[in-house]
């Protein structure tokens, strides 16, 4: 099953440049088990999903850690019909079970508990679309379920929802949501953003101005 993402890392730094050069660094142990593509707009990763989201994760916390805010975006997708396989992506271990919804929730929040900690607080949003099924709502309400015990989340909002906490934590949250809804064999896209270090008295002060 064809396995991606497109990823956008974006430092609001003057030091923009540096900070992108050597954050990419942190996907040099990937090049093995990824193929990876770039352009000027964005990142190609294609994968193993559980390879794919520790790439991300290394990357934007080797971006954070700088103490830029830094925010990174991707869109990734699974099982997608119009991408022909690629042998790298295999099979994960974690995909292709079929076990019901309650197994499922309850295997998500054990992988989150196990997750080591980063020492980088991040926030998240993002959107699980689980295509060509009817049986998408059972599948989006089971990841709400999910979410709400994940321990990172934060609040819905319109179109998403938010996650805070370690980024260990929030990703391993997004990987899971990725993980264990929808068909297995199904096409499952998901659309995030990642921040860390914001000043949130500046968005503060910007609402009071609208």
């Amino acid at each position: 099953m064809f396995s991606g993402a497109q990823v956008s890392l974006y430092p609001m730094s003057d030091n923009f440049v540096g900070i992108i050069l050597d954050a990419v660094k942190a996907l040099d142990p990937y090049h093995d088990r990824l193929r990876i593509e770039t352009d000027d707009i964005s990142t190609l990763l294609v994968g193993p999903p559980d390879i794919l989201f520790a790439a991300m994760h290394d990357l934007f916390v080797a971006a954070a850690k700088t103490g830029e805010h830094c925010v990174l975006s991707a869109a990734i997708s699974r099982g997608c019909p119009g991408e022909s396989d690629d042998a790298i992506c295999g099979v994960s271990p974690s995909l292709g079970q079929a076990e019901p919804l309650a197994e499922r929730i309850t295997a998500a929040l054990a992988a989150v508990e196990i997750t080591a900690e980063t020492g980088q607080p991040t926030a998240a949003q993002f959107s699980l679309y689980v295509m060509g099924t009817d049986t998408h709502m059972g599948e989006i309400y089971g990841c709400i379920d999910f979410l709400k015990r994940s321990g990172t989340f934060d609040r819905a909002k319109n179109f998403c929802t938010r996650l805070s906490g370690d980024a260990g934590a929030v990703f391993a949250t997004i990987r899971e949501a990725f993980f264990r809804f929808g068909d297995p064999e199904g096409h499952v896209t998901l659309d995030i953003t990642v921040s860390a270090n914001t000043a949130p008295r500046v968005f503060s002060d910007a609402q009071r101005t609208l």
